[in-house]
């Protein structure tokens, strides 16, 4: 089966120590570096995301944004 343009999937194992070794493709097509932090997102029913370089200042702009101007 062809995956659609733009979508991809993976695997990856857990070591001893609770590391994952992310996939050198996946490195590749998101520009992930060495010493490059990232961020996981977390829901119980829905799992674990890993959200593309450059989220976390968009998350932060969020958040910053909703303190100023609270509902």
């Amino acid at each position: 089966m062809k995956a659609p343009e733009g979508k991809y999937a993976w695997t990856a194992t857990v070591g001893e120590k609770g590391q994952i070794v992310i996939p050198k493709q996946a490195r590749e097509v998101f520009g992930i570096k060495p010493g490059d932090t990232l961020i996981l997102l977390g829901d119980i029913e829905r799992g674990i995301a890993i959200p593309p370089k450059g989220a976390i200042a968009t998350l932060m702009k969020t958040i910053m944004d909703e303190e100023d101007n609270p509902t």
